[in-house]
């Protein structure tokens, strides 16, 4: 590979990894307008996350067509077919916490006006705010290579399923105590399990961050909680 040709393939791999960081801030916006959208109540807001999907979705098929040109143009090391390779399952995952969002501010538009508890607002607020953490500090680990930040996410994801443990227990208790909020509670269901289905995308990009990094798996077993096999759709 000639010298000219090692600095434009670095070129690519720096775009690609700004796409990558990118794709990243727009998902995390996603899933945070989606939880204020239901929160608050706003259905308008719910409808902008609803329509801002589709431009996630273009950005994986920039991130996963910019891939496969630098890899036929360039033909990469192993090391560096790593970082493509890397880059195309983090892609993937970001895609899959937008849907997730999305499926959220369906939610939020079903649901409009109707109250509920004070207290399953506080639940599902904080599963939502850690798993943003999740999803901003494992981005930042990407962009700035630093695997023992992936790590930390990677092992913090059984805070995310303890959380939604509570929370689901919480609104079975709530439509028990009052039948009428059984529509309503089976919408907020389907959300906490949404939030939780991030955390373990979040948790996905934090192996392939270590699989850039180091190469191969991350040893041992992730930690998880046993969650409740309630189980929200894709779309």
């Amino acid at each position: 590979m000639t010298r000219h040709t090692m600095l434009a393939f670095d070129d690519d791999l720096r775009e690609l990894a700004a796409e990558i960081v990118e794709m990243g801030n727009r998902t995390e916006s996603q899933v945070s307008n989606a939880m204020d959208a239901l929160l608050s109540k706003n259905v308008s807001l719910a409808r902008d996350v609803k329509s801002a999907d589709g431009a996630i979705d273009e950005l994986e098929r920039a991130i996963e067509t910019k891939a496969i040109e630098t890899i036929a143009r360039r033909q990469p090391f192993a090391i560096d077919l790593r970082e493509i390779v890397g880059a195309l399952r983090i892609a993937t995952d970001l895609e899959r916490i937008g849907d997730l969002a999305s499926n959220i501010a369906k939610r939020a538009e079903q649901i409009g006006s109707k109250t509920f508890a004070n207290e399953i607002s506080v639940q599902l607020r904080h599963m939502t705010q850690l798993v943003l953490q999740q999803l901003r500090s494992v981005i930042h680990s990407y962009e700035h290579r630093d695997v023992e930040e992936a790590l930390r996410v990677w092992r913090s994801d059984e805070d995310i399923d303890g959380l939604h443990n509570s929370t689901f227990r919480q609104l079975l208790t709530y439509m028990m105590e009052d039948p009428g909020n059984i529509t309503l509670g089976m919408h907020l269901l389907f959300c906490a399990k949404n939030i939780e289905r991030i955390g373990d995308h979040a948790t996905n990009i934090a192996e392939s961050v270590h699989f850039i990094l180091q190469g191969g798996t991350i040893p041992g077993e992730r930690p998880k909680l046993n969650v409740t096999n309630f189980q929200a759709p894709s779309h």
